[in-house]
């Protein structure tokens, strides 16, 4: 049994009693599925199998390093967005020959590590950004392979903190600009021009936009052919989107079969840069209710998860189902549910239909991406486990932080070296 279900009438995923997991490793918890990550890389994988491709998983998304081993495995590529993330990837066995580095503020030392490992391309956001690139490669003794990040102007239609298309956002090179940057690009000496990037926003369910963008891409490709520049492989990016309340994602094997189709004739590699549509269906956060608080104007369920392990429902009033592992008697009753930070914006969810008693752990779902990899220690709290459900075991991929880890790099000013 693959997913999420109900044994016996307590939630389960991939067959797995989620009550057993929150037993064994505690709660709050982040608990993924391997089976449903695979099953979601082969869909983007399968669809691009008429063209030459790499599906790059976007790290960002969630980092473990058994999620990035588990897609390593499979043969993925990763999109990265700085020096932290490609060591998480060479730690979780991953090729740097399939790595992109994205990101509009990439250091010094950022790139020139990458350039060391031998990156497959750099994702270039600006001018200056080209500029230190091609001094450092030129250090280094070595070509940098470069696409530009170019930004298309086209509208995801999502959520205005995730999209990243439109010119009045800070990601990558205006579309007007764009013949006159790859021209200088193409003079660099130790600048390798190998593609065009472009990613437009996130958690987006229509293909629209994308097609939108692709026409963009293929102008800008024409323009290039007409100045002696060739380019072998055109990064689409990502953004795809899942379903958190009553969403439609779109259909990733037929929009991939689509752009298969579209660009097998055009010697383009076609990559993609997924992140979201992978892992966050198969995460769930399982909370514990601390407390009912009945005597308010409204009801509170408090909980043993917060913003600090889940900030999307307060940083873009994300919506995620909330539903307890086990389904009492009785009527539901409205509940606000809460964690204990001390910030009024820590709500999870609010009016959600609960049969529960303080005690039952909740699980939040479709918490696998931008969860754990978003987490922090405000309010000095410990991050969560993780745990990844292998077939019929249940692994700690991650354990819970202790309270001494919160300081450990700290000192007091007392043991602090005198100057």
């Amino acid at each position: 049994m693959s997913g999420l279900g109900r044994v016996a009438g307590e939630l389960a995923l991939d067959g797995m009693k989620l009550s057993e997991v929150a037993r064994r490793f505690g709660t709050p918890c982040y608990v993924y599925s391997r089976a449903m990550i695979e099953a979601a890389y082969r869909e983007f994988d399968t669809g691009l199998a008429g063209v030459d491709h790499l599906v790059c998983y976007a790290v960002k998304a969630n980092s473990n390093l058994a999620v990035l081993d588990t897609l390593a495995r499979l043969g993925a590529g990763f999109d990265i967005v700085s020096g932290g993330e490609l060591a998480r990837v060479m730690a979780a066995g991953g090729r740097a020959d399939r790595v992109i580095f994205s990101g509009v503020g990439k250091s010094g030392s950022e790139m020139a590590t990458a350039l060391a490992a031998g990156i497959h391309c750099f994702n270039v956001e600006s001018e200056p950004e080209l500029e230190r690139l091609d001094g450092l490669a030129r250090r280094a003794g070595v070509r940098a392979p470069v696409s530009l990040r170019i930004n298309p102007d086209v509208d995801a239609r999502t959520h205005p903190y995730i999209s990243t298309g439109l010119a009045a956002n800070k990601f990558g090179i205006p579309f007007g600009r764009a013949r006159e940057v790859y021209a200088r690009a193409a003079k660099l000496p130790n600048i390798e021009v190998t593609g065009i990037g472009c990613h437009i926003g996130s958690q987006i369910l229509d293909a629209g936009p994308l097609e939108e963008a692709l026409d963009r891409v293929l102008e800008l490709v024409a323009v290039l052919v007409e100045d002696g520049i060739a380019v072998s492989h055109l990064d689409l990016g990502g953004g795809f989107g899942i379903r958190y309340r009553d969403e439609k994602p779109m259909d990733i094997g037929a929009y991939c079969r689509r752009l298969a189709e579209r660009l097998a004739s055009r010697g383009f590699r076609v990559m993609l840069e997924p992140g979201r549509a992978i892992v966050g269906p198969a995460g769930v956060l399982l909370t514990r209710i601390e407390y009912l608080k009945l005597d308010k104007a409204r009801r509170f369920a408090v909980v043993d998860a917060s913003m600090s392990e889940l900030i999307r429902p307060a940083l873009y009033q994300s919506w995620h189902d909330i539903v307890p592992l086990v389904e009492r008697n009785g009527a539901p009753q409205a509940y606000d549910v809460v964690g204990p930070v001390c910030e009024s914006s820590d709500v999870l969810g609010t009016n959600r239909p609960l049969a529960v008693e303080s005690g039952d752990v909740l699980a939040i779902l479709a918490a696998g991406a931008y969860g754990m990899s978003m987490a922090s220690n405000y309010n000095s709290r410990p991050r969560p486990a993780e745990v990844l459900i292998d077939g019929d075991r249940a692994i700690e991929v991650r354990a819970r932080e202790d309270t001494q880890s919160l300081f450990a790099l700290e000192k007091r000013l007392a043991d602090a070296p005198a100057r």
